[in-house]
């Protein structure tokens, strides 16, 4: 399946994620509900609720005139009944703060807290007869607390510059930490070609897993982080044993103790795909609302600081490559500088020796000495002999300023002669 480009104006988009953006926070930071349930005789059957109550217990289980604990027996463990017990023994009320309940089971429990308040029922006569148990759930505002405490954390960390793997690894606890049930969280890196994906974060999943998924491809059916790679949209498995999307990793998902996983993309502000965020489960189990809000913001926070090191690598290898040129550029400089005075160098020995050629032409000038110059090897010269030269073997010659300069340059130990001395033949009769 082939993602299509969203070509809708950028205001559109724009509202668009505003309102995904506000729904997430509804999700999250919404307003509690007041729950009410009237409770009668020592087995506390129901016998009145509001639809608060009924909507927070699930509204599969609405109906009364059923003891609470065949209504929610999952409390029974939880020491709710008890406390029920106790109220009704001694007619004392009970007050609750921030009390943790798991409603539901397998792939639909899910975590609550309340503050609610046990007051005894009496008749005419004083006698406790029931229980009316006043409630109101604080899941969201604790969770809000927890949120903002874990995301603050995170974002202090980007603000620092902190390397992207301790950020993410920070964030991974963080969620961690504030998810009701065991979850195991796992950030991959998209690769520049967005094709393949790489190990980010994952503290609490096996070694030999996240060796075995680093570097997967991204593409339809490639477990849920590289179809939502893919798809550039969230992929929510509740049962990786069944799900196909899993048939090639199921049995390492198996040995990892693995049983669902949701995954959303990370994308940049321009759409570039900069990785995925999952969540991990030991049992199947089925995304609340604000499951899939937690995801989003964090997997928004995993943007910020994915992107923070992209921008820091570009002004690292920027400053790299700078620094090179620089270097290059005095390299460059120095050579020049060198040559320049191995030139001068050069030029000031040429110039020497042309003195000294001017200086040994006028001295000999009167001597006697061959016509023409003897240095022009087999081709010959024609120019006039001026100079007469030898060699610390005996041998010497006369010739012309231009072949002296090259004979006194090119053969050792060469000098120019004030004296008749013979020679230079092998220079002389050279090829």
């Amino acid at each position: 399946m082939t993602a299509v480009p969203d070509q809708r104006p950028a205001p559109a988009r724009s509202a668009e994620v505003t309102q995904a953006a506000e729904a997430d926070l509804r999700a999250l930071f919404g307003q509690s509900t007041a729950v009410f349930a009237s409770l009668a005789g020592p087995a506390h059957v129901l016998e009145a609720a509001n639809p608060a109550f009924f909507a927070t217990i699930g509204e599969d289980r609405a109906r009364t005139g059923v003891p609470v604990a065949e209504l929610v027996p999952e409390l029974a463990s939880q020491g709710f009944t008890e406390l029920l017990d106790q109220v009704y023994r001694t007619g004392e009320a009970y007050t609750g703060r921030d009390a943790r309940a798991v409603l539901g089971a397998g792939a639909h429990a899910r975590e609550v807290y309340f503050d609610f308040t046990y007051e005894p029922r009496r008749d005419a006569d004083g006698a406790v007869v029931g229980i009316r148990m006043l409630g109101v759930e604080t899941t969201q505002v604790k969770q809000a607390q927890r949120l903002m405490a874990g995301q603050r954390a995170v974002l202090e960390q980007i603000a620092r510059q902190a390397p992207l793997a301790e950020v993410l690894d920070g964030m991974a606890r963080c969620i961690e930490n504030l998810a009701p049930e065991e979850i195991l969280v796992s950030v991959l890196l998209a690769d520049p070609d967005g094709l393949h994906l790489r190990h980010g974060a994952a503290p609490s999943l096996p070694g030999f897993y996240n060796e075995a998924i680093d570097g997967i491809a991204t593409g339809e059916g490639v477990g849920s982080c590289g179809t939502a790679a893919h798809r550039r949209e969230p992929v929510i498995v509740t049962d990786i044993a069944t799900d196909p999307f899993w048939t090639d990793f199921r049995e390492l998902a198996g040995r990892a103790g693995l049983a669902a996983c949701w995954s959303v993309p990370i994308l940049a502000r321009d759409g570039e795909l900069l990785g995925t965020f999952a969540m991990y489960h030991r049992t199947p189990r089925v995304p609340q609302d604000t499951d899939l809000a937690l995801i989003r913001v964090f997997a928004g926070t995993a943007a910020l600081a994915i992107e923070r090191h992209h921008i820091d690598q570009a002004r690292a290898a920027a400053e790299a490559r700078a620094k090179q040129a620089h270097e290059e550029l005095a390299k460059a400089v120095r050579a020049e500088q060198h040559l320049r005075a191995h030139a001068e160098e050069r030029a000031a020995a040429a110039a020497e020796i042309a003195a000294q050629m001017r200086t040994a032409a006028a001295a000999q000038a009167a001597m006697p000495h061959p016509e023409h110059c003897q240095l022009g090897g087999a081709p010959g010269c024609t120019a006039p002999a001026e100079i007469k030269i030898a060699d610390s073997w005996g041998d010497s010659a006369w010739g012309c300023p231009a072949h002296v300069e090259e004979a006194i340059i090119n053969v050792r130990s060469v000098f120019i002669a004030s004296e008749e001395l013979g020679g230079l033949a092998a220079y002389r009769n050279r090829a």
